[in-house]
């Protein structure tokens, strides 16, 4: 039998299926005390998006709620839990999770570590808008920032690693949804 094709990222805006990564090279790749996004999808015109992350020993996704995107969370590695209102659901190898859109959520690792796939509809790009009205609300409406993307008064809080707006929290020191620190 012949050894499995090297991985291969996808071509132009027209991608064509193949192989995109290995888990056990992704996984190794990374010192297991560290944490952060090992992989994300980055095709073209694609309609997914999809992240390998690992959440180092001990370390948390505060919590949060995601308004728009539902979110498939794969553990591929390791153990930790998922906090949601109703209590912690004990998370390790295997665990297929789904996050509504709308459901608050926080993740944890355990003493070794989690690594774990996360994978969602496309957000749109950024787009520049207009700071918070008074009150604290958005002076641009919910649908406007869904088809545009999130207004530039908040890039400060948008993800190194992702891309993601990371919530206007005090003290949230890691990305919500890749995991990476803030």
């Amino acid at each position: 039998m012949a050894p499995p094709p090297s991985p291969s990222p996808p071509s132009g805006p027209a991608s064509t299926p193949g192989v995109l990564a290995r888990m056990p090279e992704l996984v190794r790749a990374m010192a297991p005390e560290r944490g952060g996004v090992l992989w994300k999808l980055a095709a073209e015109g694609r309609q997914l998006d999809a992240n390998v992350v690992r959440l180092a020993p001990g370390a948390e996704v505060a919590s949060h709620v995601e308004p728009d995107l539902d979110v498939l969370v794969y553990v591929v590695n390791g153990n930790g839990r998922l906090d949601l209102p109703d209590g912690s659901r004990p998370l390790d190898g295997g665990c297929v999770v789904w996050l509504p859109c709308g459901a608050r959520r926080s993740l944890a690792a355990g003493p070794h570590g989690m690594d774990y796939v996360t994978v969602h509809r496309r957000r749109p790009g950024m787009a520049i808008g207009r700071g918070p009205a008074a009150g604290g609300e958005s002076a641009v409406p919910r649908a406007a920032e869904r088809a545009g993307g999130e207004p530039a008064w908040v890039l400060d809080r948008v993800c190194a690693e992702c891309g993601r707006l990371a919530p206007d929290t005090p003290g949230v020191r890691f990305c919500g949804y890749c995991g990476s620190r803030l």
